[in-house]
């Protein structure tokens, strides 16, 4: 007997990337918001060890978190939630809407509206920013331009090397905007530099077909030592529900 349509269209709702047990998982915390081990045991018919496996693959690719939870009398409990890299895995059309809206914007206003708007954003941060850095220390400045880069999910990792320091994006968090417009990639450089307080220059351009966007950056004066990490440190494992 073929399948039920409402296995169907399970199946469809399942995230590409993951079918089985660990797909049903992300899409029962999709539809939940958040659940215990307890629960996805028992709405999936798993056993709690079977869960906890899957589990913990899930929460090492980074596609779940966990939280600690109040519910009703006793003790808290830790539920689990899909990340914002969990979140991404089911369809979202804001990235093509977004783009259709500012190319309609360019058309009707002219495409420098776009850009200047766009441009904003950077402008803004790199204020914000500055007036915490006044007198900051090159080591200082790096640290702020991290977390931001880090909070705007650009997966940004800094090294010396033998001509000065490396800043390096793995992943561009807008890049359908900087596809249809690449001059708040020039935004990004000047922002770099603002914030910084000092030369960089862009050594490879993803629109440019290359793996990641780096920038080699060169302070006046004395290099600053490097101690920056390359992203948040992972909160030691506590027992979970």
């Amino acid at each position: 007997m073929g399948a039920s349509l409402s296995e169907h269209l399970h199946e469809q709702q399942l995230p590409a990337a993951y079918k089985g047990p660990r797909g049903v998982i992300l899409l029962a915390l999709k539809r939940a918001g958040a659940l215990t081990t307890r629960e996805l045991s028992e709405q999936l018919g798993l056993s709690a060890n079977a869960i906890r496996h899957h589990l913990r693959e899930l929460e090492a690719e980074g596609v779940i978190a966990y939280r600690r939870e109040q519910r009703g009398v006793g003790a808290p409990t830790y539920a689990w939630h899909l990340s914002p890299a969990g979140e991404g895995l089911f369809p979202q059309r804001y990235k093509e809407l977004l783009t259709e809206v500012l190319d309609r914007v360019a058309a009707q206003a002219g495409r420098q509206a776009v850009v200047t708007a766009l441009e904003t954003r950077f402008t803004d941060l790199a204020r914000k920013l500055q007036g915490e850095l006044t007198g900051a220390t090159p080591e200082r400045r790096i640290e702020a331009v991290m977390r931001a880069l880090g909070e705007g999910g650009y997966m940004a990792e800094w090294r010396a090397g033998a001509e000065g320091f490396t800043l390096t994006e793995h992943n561009c968090a807008i890049r359908a905007l900087a596809e249809r417009f690449p001059e708040i990639c020039v935004a990004e450089r000047k922002f770099l530099e603002e914030v910084l307080a000092a030369a960089v220059q862009r050594e490879s351009h993803m629109l440019e077909g290359c793996p990641a966007c780096e920038y080699r950056v060169r302070f006046p004066g004395g290099e600053p030592t490097l101690t920056v990490l390359e992203g948040p440190a992972h909160p030691a494992r506590e027992e979970q529900a």
